[in-house]
């Protein structure tokens, strides 16, 4: 298919406000059918599971690693990729939570309480509610879970009512954002525990009784391989890069895109298409980004199989440029610059004393 070459998604800017000109006849269920007749949301169990293959091998060469010698230089190295790993895992766990591997439902979650809580130490159910809630209300005040940090602002308004500790952090925001992720494993085991002690949850038990088992063959396999220094040092680096790699792949997607406000009349489609940014696709960057990059897709259609949302892209865009409905998507550099762009301008009233 040739692409519509067209400024409506060739844009120098991510969408802020709600456009005036989207034609009132964009029709969702238009789109959902053009993606069905090309057989876009059929289930993906093979390739789902060469990637589980693929990234067991990949945890194996860093056992491997791990046992293999006791060089500082060399495990610290292994830390960064066995972080690397890690994320990979988290790619799985959140593509069986969309469903978009098995058609059984038991089948999606037996690989995600494996990868959640046994090889992540994360509740798969905890993650679930929080993401579901996410795509439901991507980017909307007080709704979504996604923009609620007590350390970070994404509005004027959440800036200036923070107060003590939290208030000098979003202050200086932009600055601290790359290090305050680095210890995004802990909030997610933190908000996993809460979420199993506090609701209920049909594998609840089974869900804490492999966190436990996580924690016990992961510290055992790194105090077995290495010298308690080196394997202190191993942990604090190898969990530090998967916060800031998940991180990595998560802020571009909706940071610093249009805020939902309760005055704002938005269907579910445009909902999801004016707060999503796209990054541009590479084999390399669908790779990285577990095709989270095509965020536009993939909260328009959430159970597509990563695999298929390059070709759903060029039926989303010409959709778009039809129906003149702006669709966002830049560089893998310059999403990170617009993120910390918003995140200083965002706490600039706190600069400035108000």
């Amino acid at each position: 298919m040739t692409e519509v070459v067209s400024p409506v998604y060739h844009q120098a800017s991510p969408t802020l406000t709600v456009p005036d000109n989207i034609n009132p006849h964009a029709s969702y269920g238009v789109l959902k059918k053009q993606i069905k007749k090309k057989g876009l949301l059929e289930k993906q169990p093979g390739y789902v599971s060469r990637r589980i293959a693929s990234n067991f091998i990949m945890l194996g060469i860093s056992i491997v690693i791990l046992f293999a010698t006791d060089l500082v230089w060399v495990q610290l190295l292994n830390a960064l990729f066995m972080g690397f790993v890690f994320v990979q895992f988290g790619f799985i766990a959140h593509d069986v939570g969309h469903r978009q591997a098995f058609r059984k439902t038991e089948t999606n979650d037996l690989f995600g309480l494996l990868h959640g809580p046994l090889l992540l130490g994360m509740s798969f159910g905890w993650w679930l509610n929080k993401h579901n809630e996410h795509h439901a209300h991507p980017n909307e005040q007080d709704a979504d879970p996604d923009i609620d940090f007590p350390f970070i602002a994404f509005s004027e308004q959440d800036a200036l009512e923070k107060r003590g500790l939290f208030r000098w952090m979003v202050k200086y925001q932009a600055y601290l954002f790359p290090f305050l992720v680095m210890f995004e494993s802990f909030s997610l085991r933190f908000g996993s525990l809460q979420f199993l002690l506090t609701r209920p949850w049909k594998y609840r038990l089974a869900e804490l009784v492999l966190m436990l088992l996580h924690f016990a063959w992961f510290f055992w396999l790194v105090f077995a391989a290495l010298p308690v220094q080196t394997a202190v040092l191993f942990i604090a680096v190898q969990q530090a890069f998967f916060g800031l790699y998940l991180a990595s792949v998560f802020a571009p997607n909706h940071k610093g895109m249009l805020i939902v406000e309760e005055d704002m009349n938005l269907d579910f489609m445009l909902k999801q298409i004016l707060t999503a940014r796209n990054v541009q696709s590479h084999p390399l960057t669908d790779y990285l980004y577990g095709g989270l990059n095509f965020q536009i897709e993939h909260h328009l259609f959430p159970t597509m199989a990563e695999n298929k949302l390059r070709e759903a892209q060029a039926i989303i865009k010409q959709f778009c440029a039809e129906h003149r409905i702006p669709y966002y998507e830049t560089t893998v550099a310059r999403s990170y610059v617009e993120i910390l762009q918003y995140l200083h301008a965002i706490s600039s009233p706190l600069r400035a004393g108000a």
